[in-house]
């Protein structure tokens, strides 16, 4: 589990194609490695998940030189780690535990699917961006709600019907790979999952349940 926000910027260091899989290795920051970085103190381990632009992934190897993760026919296809080249900036989120601050949302790092940056628009410090969703995935969101942006928390400003609108502060441009996205980029996108349980449990819902104590006319 995760919560979007976003605790550093690593660099794709290499892709390696196994088959119908790809081996992703990344160069974590620099700052990771320190004592004095942001993270706690408890290093990365070996079989650790890690968002990676909010994908969530297994460390399968480390060296000096990164860590190393296995990415699968099905993540390829769901999210935009299946076109990451050498040297792409990725968006690194370790584990939520269990005494840590839940700034953000609730984010399983399961990606629904790709979104499209449609639009940016820029006023002084602040851009507002419009992101095109694949079919099936606007009725998740709603104005106000939230919205994970590969592996970015965001709130929901507007929710159409094939897309939706989100404010990027500052903050959020600089130390993300959203301040470097392009209109045309893809983007991971996943919904608030509480959406999509109340979705599963009103479909299973097929009549209205007798009222209690109905007694049947003979």
């Amino acid at each position: 589990m995760f919560t979007g926000l976003v605790e550093g910027l690593g660099e794709v260091a290499a892709c390696e194609r196994r088959g119908s899989g790809l081996r992703l290795m990344v160069r974590p920051p620099r700052a990771w490695g320190q004592p004095a970085g942001g993270l706690p103190a408890t290093p990365v381990q070996l079989g650790e998940s890690i968002a990676v632009n909010g994908c969530c992934l297994t460390v399968v190897a480390m060296d000096a030189a990164g860590w190393s993760f296995d990415v699968g026919e099905e993540t390829q296809q769901r999210t935009n780690l299946g076109t990451a080249r050498e040297g792409d900036p990725v968006n690194l989120e370790r584990a939520l535990s269990s005494t840590a601050r839940l700034g953000g949302h609730f984010v399983q790092g399961h990606v629904d699917g790709r979104g499209t940056i449609s639009s940016i628009e820029t006023s002084g410090e602040w851009t507002m961006m419009n992101v095109s969703l694949p079919l099936g995935l606007a009725r998740y969101l709603v104005e106000k709600g939230s919205v994970c942006v590969d592996g970015v928390s965001l709130t929901v400003v507007e929710a159409g019907a094939d897309l939706f609108r989100v404010m990027l502060i500052p903050h959020t441009l600089a130390s993300t790979t959203l301040g470097r996205r392009r209109v045309g980029d893809a983007v991971n996108i996943e919904v608030d999952l509480l959406a999509k349980y109340v979705e599963r449990l009103l479909a299973g819902r097929t009549r209205e349940p007798e009222a209690a104590g109905a007694v049947e006319s003979g």
